[in-house]
């Protein structure tokens, strides 16, 4: 079965929500307006259902995973805020055929475990977070209960981009700088304050965790220790083709590396280019791990 643990597909009833707002995050007709990004024009054709199903087939994926887009920053929303946008999410979520799973979301202004588990009794995979909330150790402090969920329910974590700072920057900015530079942080502070708090958590990390991976020489040369492969922290490819997907697996090896390919905004290449006993890793056996736990 091959696996893309990265897209996202907004429903009907999560775009009428968004356009019901006045502020940030909001959408007016498909224009999206977002606190810390210029106005972005949204393909409506990327969210039909049909459309979406078919493209998996073109890409030969058995199983996709959706997810909230955490840039929008809805989990830091004011609870009377954020409920209403992410109940219609995972609502929509629930109605997605197959092969269409979901990431749950979590509301971040009021910690509910309580309202996760029922999320991942409905079914949903795992919950997504953004980096922005798991920069340190008060992030972890603040998230632990969810992530002591997980852990107990033997569920992963995805660690998605969070909201970028303002910039007058190019369009692309947010992706190239803020995005990379929250993930490349994301993937040390897991490191240093996830892992010996939550010892038994499956992580992954979008975007190659911001490359943060190839650092490896560095942080032995400051004093983080060499060698130290975390087997249940795991990176996705997602806008990374065969050169940093080849960079990442001479930094960690093979069986950390998932498939993920965000769309609408990017896909995965045929081919990472690695062989295909790699093909089958990083697509197919990779994957199923990070999600059931399983050799």
């Amino acid at each position: 079965m091959r696996i893309d643990v990265h897209q996202h597909l907004w429903g009907p009833a999560f775009v009428e929500a968004l356009r019901r707002r006045t502020a940030p995050p909001r959408l007016d007709h498909w224009t999206l307006h977002l606190a810390g990004e210029a106005p972005f024009e949204v393909d409506a054709a990327d969210h039909d259902v049909a459309r979406r199903t078919a493209a998996l087939a073109e890409d030969g994926v058995d199983l996709a995973l959706t997810s909230l887009s955490a840039p929008l920053g809805i989990e830091f929303l004011p609870a009377e805020d954020g409920a209403p946008l992410l109940d219609a999410h995972h609502a929509d979520a629930l109605l997605l055929p197959e092969p269409f799973r979901a990431w749950a979301s979590a509301g971040l202004a009021e910690i509910d475990a309580t309202a996760l588990a029922r999320l991942l009794d409905q079914g949903f995979t795992g919950l997504q977070l953004p980096a922005t909330a798991l920069l340190d150790a008060a992030g972890y402090d603040r998230c632990g209960p969810l992530l002591t969920l997980l852990e107990e329910r033997g569920r992963p974590l995805f660690v998605h981009p969070g909201p970028a700072p303002v910039t007058d920057g190019p369009g692309w900015w947010p992706a190239l700088v803020p995005y990379v530079q929250q993930m490349h942080a994301a993937w040390f502070a897991f490191r240093a304050f996830g892992r010996p708090r939550h010892p038994g958590l499956r992580v992954c990390f979008a975007l190659l965790a911001g490359l943060a991976p190839l650092h490896g020489e560095r942080l032995a040369a400051r004093g983080g220790g060499r060698g130290q492969v975390d087997p249940d922290a795991f990176v996705e490819t997602s806008s990374y083709g065969p050169r940093a997907v080849d960079a990442t697996v001479r930094a960690i090896g093979i069986d950390t590396i998932v498939c993920g390919s965000d769309r609408p905004y990017a896909r995965s290449p045929d081919h990472f280019g690695l062989g295909d006993a790699a093909e089958h890793a990083i697509r197919t056996a990779n994957p199923h791990r990070l999600l059931n736990g399983e050799d």
